[in-house]
Parts: structure tokens; C-alpha cells; sequence
């Protein structure tokens, strides 16, 4: 009998353990609704791009997170100063030398990172690239550029004579 009265208090224990327990535990967190972190991104990536248009270096760099990485036809930079630095030029004067807009968005279905493409075009709005940009959010609903990198369009996305 004795045994029998020592495996009942074990499992009581045990119980009582996983009770006490419970109140502690977190339950998994719900998937991010994936249109909705979408358009968080988009809204982001058309702010990005309203800074090069109304002129706005500062709202430029806001978009950047502290480790972005952007690609230029040489290097890769490295770094929110830098990238700011470097990006500076293109907001001196009063006319953007070029504009873009994305046309892709998708996300991460976690919620921690989301890709952005779309034209860039010159002055004329004659399509000369396609930007490609990776974001992460850094907070509930706050995303930042973490690398951009632009290329080639397609024969399609070239302006016909």
C-alpha cells in the first residue's frame, strides 16, 4: 500500500506543478494577417518614396533601419549614415532626379521581414529600373528599409518608341 500512496503524491506534485505552471505560460502568438502586413508595407515604401518628391531627406532616412545595406552600381554601403550620406546628393536641388512605386509586396507570414519592387523612372516617368527592397518590422507596425538594391527592367517594362 505504501508504494501505491507514494505514486499518488508524486503525480499530485506533479499536477500541482504543471497547475501553478499554467498562469506563467504564453500562448503562441496568432499568425499576422498577411493583407494587412501588406499594406502596412506598402503605406511604408510609398512614404519612402513621397520623401524623394516633396524633397524630405530627414523622412528619407527615418525609413532606414540602422543596419541597411544598399547596393550602387560599385559597392554595397553599409549602415543608416552612410546609406544617408550617400543618398544625399539625389536630394539636393529641386527636382527628384528620378521617382519609383511599388507594383509587388509581399511578407514573411511570421511578420519579420517583407519584400517591395516596383519602377524606378526618370524625370520624363519613362521606366530605367526596378527597385527591389527588404523590410523589417521593428516594432508593431513600424518597417525599415534593411537592403535596397535596384536593376534592370524587363524587355516588357521598357518604353516603347
Amino acid at each position: 500500500m505504501r508504494p501505491m500512496l507514494t505514486l499518488v503524491l508524486v503525480v499530485q506534485r506533479l499536477l500541482l506543478s504543471l497547475l501553478l505552471a499554467l498562469p506563467t505560460m504564453t500562448p503562441s502568438q496568432p499568425m499576422p494577417d498577411l493583407a494587412a502586413l501588406r499594406e502596412q508595407v506598402l503605406a511604408a515604401e510609398r512614404a519612402f518614396a513621397r520623401s524623394m518628391a516633396e524633397r524630405r531627406h530627414d523622412d528619407f532616412v527615418r525609413h532606414l533601419s540602422e543596419h541597411a545595406v544598399f547596393f550602387d552600381a560599385r559597392q554595397a554601403i553599409h549602415g543608416r549614415a552612410a546609406v544617408a550620406a550617400a543618398w544625399r546628393p539625389f536630394y539636393d536641388g529641386p527636382q527628384a532626379p528620378f521617382s519609383w512605386d511599388p507594383d509587388t509586396v509581399e511578407a514573411l507570414a511570421d511578420g519579420t521581414l517583407a519584400l517591395s519592387s516596383g519602377l524606378v523612372r526618370n524625370t520624363a516617368g519613362q521606366p530605367v529600373a526596378r527597385f527591389q527592397s527588404i523590410w523589417r518590422q521593428e516594432a508593431p507596425g513600424v518597417w525599415r528599409v534593411v537592403f535596397d538594391r535596384g536593376g534592370p527592367i524587363t524587355e516588357a517594362e521598357k518604353p516603347r518608341p
